[in-house]
């Protein structure tokens, strides 16, 4: 989880960095795309059987849809302070949980009811509808988290059946030519000062996604809710420190109930 904190705040800082220098978010996630496609195809070489399916339409679907979160996310960077960008995604479960009763038929129990109360009391908190200081920026970053939910949705119907690495690759296949498509229209900036940047991206979100596999395979998924939460302080530091930001106290509090919530509808199983 160390591993996964520091590389999504190193894909934050990037992503801030390179909006600063005027990449597009199309034009990231292409960047993107590209090198985890390269380093996936060569693992993927040695075994290829565990990419064969017989559902790549949902794949494309799932991807489509973690595509628009991306660009949605990167565009939230560039806009608003990092820690209200994390705060808000943060409503993923959320969400997810509303998509699984209405796509999968998995009804929510009861905890799972006062999970989602709490997480929408924490968005109305971050955003506050009305008040001078609402950004209409928070319903970009809100879309992306409503693209994430659905993309974890379909990835959990997706695992039924297919491997984790054919999930991650098609993914990563969809997404390129989809960002090639929308970013084909802008001119690229210069890559002075740039490449490094979007190399981080591109590692960055590999190592997240890879440590945060890793330790959903050792602990249950309410520690890894809680540890994955220490990204929000994390990242107010480095916002702070980087780029002066302030940490909003509504920012705080929506946060504290949206990690409640998220603690409280977690299935701790054994694991109290």
């Amino acid at each position: 989880m160390s591993g996964a904190l520091s590389s999504f705040t190193a894909m934050a800082i990037a992503g801030r960095q390179l909006a600063l220098r005027g990449f597009a978010p199309s034009q990231i996630v292409f960047f993107r795309s590209l090198l985890g496609f390269l380093v996936l195809a060569l693992l993927m070489a040695r075994t290829p059987s565990k990419l064969r399916t017989r559902r790549f339409g949902l794949h494309a679907l799932r991807a489509a849809a973690h595509f628009i979160g991306q660009c949605a996310w990167f565009a939230g960077l560039a806009r608003m302070p990092l820690a209200t960008v994390f705060a808000l995604e943060f409503t993923v479960p959320v969400w997810a949980t509303l998509g699984s009763w209405a796509l999968l038929g998995e009804k929510p129990r009861a905890r799972s009811w006062l999970a989602l109360g709490l997480g929408i009391l924490g968005v109305l908190l971050i955003v506050r509808p009305g008040a001078a200081l609402f950004q209409p920026a928070a319903w970009i970053v809100l879309g992306a988290a409503l693209a994430y939910a659905l993309a974890h949705v379909l990835g959990r119907d997706l695992a039924r059946s297919e491997s984790p690495y054919s999930i991650i690759f098609y993914m990563t296949l969809v997404q390129l030519p989809l960002a090639a498509f929308v970013a084909a229209g802008r001119p690229l900036p210069s890559f002075s000062g740039g490449i490094s940047w979007l190399a981080v991206v591109a590692a960055s979100a590999l190592s997240a996604h890879y440590c945060l596999a890793a330790a959903l395979s050792l602990v249950d998924v309410a520690t890894v809710l809680a540890l994955d939460f220490l990204r929000l302080p994390l990242i107010a530091c480095v916002g702070f420190a980087l780029f002066g930001e302030q940490l909003d106290a509504f920012v705080a509090a929506g946060s504290l109930l949206m990690l409640l919530g998220n603690w409280v509808g977690a299935d701790r199983g054994s694991h109290r």
